[in-house]
């Protein structure tokens, strides 16, 4: 996946990939642009305090059936 740096831009940004030890609640869209390049950021909404990094799928990867 590609991120651009601004809109317009034909910069891209570098991408490091982390262990995470908390979970963030974000918002996003889908808006991808012909060059495949996602058009808008990703917002903060909330750290998830009950939720734990386990209990999150990996990217790509379809969530749990709900039990119970």
């Amino acid at each position: 996946m590609r991120f651009s740096a601004e809109w317009g831009s034909r910069g891209v940004l570098d991408t490091t990939l982390i262990h995470p030890t908390l979970v963030a609640e974000a918002s996003a869209d889908h808006a991808i642009d012909r060059g495949g390049v996602l058009r808008h950021p990703l917002r903060f909404q909330q750290l998830r305090l009950d939720v734990t990094t386990e209990d999150v799928p990996r990217f790509g990867e379809r969530p749990a059936a709900a039990v119970g």
